[in-house]
């Protein structure tokens, strides 16, 4: 028995980490997009510079199944490794796009589409290792309550590293212009790197369990599609992530746009202007940290029900008295200058967005464990076609700044609140299971 549940402690601490990798990676996306949308050839298209962030999501539309079918038939261990390996292929492939002058295609710089593909090599990791982090920790958990929480937790740890991207992008920028290049950001692409290799390195010594081994003989007579709460939380993980990408990577864009931007429109555009975004853009993932701490805390006596109604409610009143409140209402805030440490004046919209981490922080575990409670055998099939839906965070982010490019960044965010709009019916009506006479 003590041999057993070491083996889970193990098993628990490694899904722990994998979750930390997940979120350094998929949030290199948007604060790179402030370097490439500057570029000769983008001049400022707020869609084309969320495109590295859409090719990190689009890898998810391919590789959910697959990355479920390879859970099913190589195990958890097996499954980690090769997204590992992928990861560090494709942070590679986005450090040869800062490696020079690559000339133009079709009027777009040639390094803008290597750092695409890179892009979208790591989403297929990105997308193998949440097929394995999450079915698993919420199996480990026991499912419930006890389930939910391991995922709050291993959200924490997502959190911590999603906050030191954009944090770490914006200081080594500073000021974008044109001449900036992703060689400025090489710092980052070598730590990616060296997790990826460190973490193939322990893993291959770590003995994990795999549960579905349980599972090989089971007769599977319906599907996960059979489940009316299950197909609701399907499409409820596609928006969620668009949610959780668009707030930050939007804000990002709308603060440090040097020719529309907050800072330039309020006569507040410094050499440091980018670092400043990125500092803001990280302390929504720093709240979603702390959000993720709280419900962690909280989780095995707070229904994922619950948490879903009260979160996406606040969320929605916080953003709509962002989008109504004049850009001129400001207030200052704790920021990184790219040198030290100080106070400076943003516009009140962008706190109260920066705020949105604290309700969109138990959300992604929440929608798990609602749309799979009571599934059974078929979890790990509804685990694959939920890595498909996170290709959300592509989409909807790619929609919300073409509406920015058009209407402008503040009326872009009527896509999160309608967004968030459904999350909330689905907590108060969706998420029930009606199909419980299906036999799991």
């Amino acid at each position: 028995m003590s041999q057993k549940k070491n083996g889970s402690v193990i098993a628990i601490i490694t899904c722990m980490f994998l979750y930390a990798m997940i979120s350094f990676v998929t949030n290199l996306g948007a604060p790179a997009g402030t370097v490439w949308k500057n570029a000769d050839g983008i001049d400022g298209s707020n869609m084309l510079g969320m495109m590295g962030n859409m090719m990190n999501f689009l890898a998810y539309l391919f590789m959910g199944i697959p990355a479920g079918k390879m859970l099913t038939t190589h195990g958890y261990k097996k499954t980690a490794m090769i997204g590992i390996a992928v990861g560090f292929i494709g942070v590679f492939i986005q450090f040869l796009s800062g490696t020079g002058d690559m000339g133009q295609i079709a009027g777009l710089p040639t390094a803008w589409f290597v750092y695409l593909l890179g892009a979208f090599v790591c989403g297929f990791s990105v997308c193998m290792l949440n097929t394995v982090v999450n079915p698993m920790l919420n199996v480990l958990g026991g499912g419930g309550n006890r389930g939910n929480q391991l995922n709050l937790i291993g959200g924490t740890l997502n959190s911590l590293a999603g906050t030191a991207t954009p944090l770490l992008v914006g200081a080594l920028v500073g000021q974008v212009t044109k001449d900036t290049q992703m060689a400025d950001i090489n710092l980052v692409l070598y730590i990616a790197m060296a997790v990826f290799a460190g973490a193939f390195i322990i893993l291959s010594f770590i003995p994990i369990e795999n549960p579905t081994d349980k599972k090989k003989d089971a007769v599977y007579e319906r599907s996960a599609w059979a489940f009316r709460h299950c197909k609701l939380g399907i499409i409820g993980i596609f928006l969620y992530v668009g949610i959780e990408i668009g707030l930050p990577g939007t804000l990002n864009f709308y603060l440090s746009d040097p020719d529309n931007g907050a800072f330039h429109n309020l006569g507040l555009y410094t050499a440091n202007a980018a670092a400043i975004a990125g500092f803001v853009a990280a302390s929504y993932w720093f709240l979603m940290l702390i959000g993720r701490m709280i419900g962690s805390a909280i989780g095995g006596k707070v229904s994922s029900r619950m948490m879903m109604i009260c979160a996406s409610g606040t969320a929605i009143l916080l953003i709509v008295i962002a989008m109504i409140i004049p850009e001129t209402n400001t207030i200052n805030m704790p920021t990184f200058t790219g040198d030290s440490f100080s106070m400076a004046e943003v516009p009140t919209r962008a706190l109260l967005i920066v705020l949105c981490g604290l309700c969109t922080s138990i959300m992604w575990a929440s929608i798990f464990n609602l749309s799979v409670e009571g599934l059974g055998k078929y979890t790990e099939q509804a685990s694959g076609i939920f890595m498909m839906m996170v290709v959300g965070g592509g989409i909807m982010p790619l929609i919300q700044n073409a509406l920015a490019d058009a209407a402008g960044y503040m009326f872009s965010y009527i896509i999160p609140v309608l967004s968030l709009a459904y999350l909330l019916i689905y907590a108060l009506w969706g998420s029930k299971n009606v199909n419980k006479d299906i036999p799991v």
